[in-house]
Formats: structure tokens, sequence, C-alpha cells
């Protein structure tokens, strides 16, 4: 038994890029598919955003001249990109996956719609939110925490290639000490960085948890649905 019956699987784009450096490692993309058909074939709803700035980020585009709406808007094209990519990936794992996008763009994926949203992955199907929100100023940790809530996810699980929150960055200080567990309040208190403040208000109001875990460890996934200690739980209580 999972002890979440439906997720919100927040990955960052840079995750993709593996080794290389840039674009998306196929082995990578691959190993990220495995563990997520595996976790879709136990019954658990899997729906998932996942970023964008292994091809573009929107803010490093201000920096050399992009307008900053033009370049959210790439931003958001990018994570369509990535989207389809994993899709196909899942599927390729023989689990069903559709692409749903926050603008429209038939016959690339569905438009994104709560009901349609739902009636998928009731259906057993994987589904990918891309497109961010579908509106500048915002990152996709905050389309996520959006998506996550609105969809009645039991948990927001934030996939990064550290196992959880520190009281510093772990790889810049060896001394950080990771939380099992934290609050949002002490999260903004201790002043991490764990999502954009949009991103945390939105989960803390709405009462969303979060996992913050390490997806590049393979297997982390299902283990940690199946009730291992892995990551860091926030919670408002």
């Amino acid at each position: 038994m999972s002890r979440f019956n439906r997720i919100l699987l927040k990955l960052s784009g840079e995750s993709l890029q593996g080794d290389q450096g840039y674009g998306i490692d196929t082995k990578k993309l691959e190993s990220y598919a495995r563990q997520i058909a595996e976790v879709a074939r136990s019954g658990v709803q899997v729906a998932i955003v996942i970023g964008g700035g292994n091809i573009f980020r929107g803010m490093s585009g201000m920096k050399k001249g992009v307008d900053r709406v033009k370049g959210d808007q790439m931003g958001m094209l990018a994570t369509v990109i990535n989207s389809l990519g994993l899709a196909s990936a899942i599927g390729a794992e023989g689990v069903p996956a559709e692409v749903f996008t926050a603008i429209r763009m038939e016959p690339i994926g569905h438009f994104y719609n709560k009901w349609e949203v739902l009636e998928a992955l009731e259906a057993g199907k994987v589904v990918l939110c891309a497109g961010g929100t579908g509106n500048p100023y915002f990152t996709t940790d905050t389309g996520a925490s959006l998506r996550a809530i609105e969809l009645e996810a039991d948990a927001m699980l934030k996939g990064t290639r550290v196992d959880g929150i520190y009281t510093a960055d772990p790889e810049k200080d060896p001394t950080a000490t990771k939380f099992d567990q934290i609050t949002y309040q002490e999260i903004y208190e201790r002043g991490l960085r764990v999502m954009d403040l949009t991103a945390s208000t939105m989960c803390q109001e709405n009462d969303m948890p979060i996992v913050v875990f390490d997806m590049d460890t393979e297997g982390n996934l299902a283990r940690l649905l199946g009730g291992e200690a892995i990551g860091t739980y926030v919670t408002n209580k």
C-alpha cells in the first residue's frame, strides 16, 4: 500500500541534462521513466510538473537582453519539450502518459482542464502538466503548487539531486545537517530556500504537504511511497 493515493511530482529541468550539462540525457530520462512507471503500475495516481531549465530559463534570458515576458514564454515552451520527452519515455515503459498544456497548442498536448486530468489519472494514465501556469512571472514551482492543490493531490513530491532539506547548502557547507521534518514557518524563519515564496505560501495556505527527496537515486520514489524514511517532510504542524 502506498502512503499516498495521488501525487504531484515536481522535477527540475536541469535534472534531465544529467552529466552532459545541457539538453536531455537519455539515460536520466529513462531512469525517471522507470521509477514513475513502477509507482503508476502499483496504483498510485501520478501527475508531473517538470521545469525547463535544461533548455532555457526566462530569468537567465533577461540578463542577455531578452524581454522578461518573452523569456518566460520561451521557458514555458521548454517545459513542453521536456514533458513530451518524459511522456514518451513513460509510454515506452508500458504505462500510458498524456501531456496537458497551460496554453493551447493542440495537437501537441491537450489544453489543461482539471476534470479531464482527473479522468486520465483515474484511468491509470500518468499526466504531465506542461507550460507552467500559462503566465509569465511565475516559476514552475508555483505551477506545481497550483496543480497539486487544484488536482487535490495528497502531497507534492519535489524530486531533486539532494536527499532533503538541510540547515545550509550541503554541497557548499559540509557541516550542514538534514531535517527529517520541518514546518513551513520554520522554513521562513530560517530563511531556507526550498521553493520560491509564492509556491511555499500557496502550499502552506492550502495545507499541502511537500516531500523533498533525491530522485536521482533510482528506486527512491517507490521506497518513499512505500513508507521508508526518505527525504524531508514539510507540513504546517
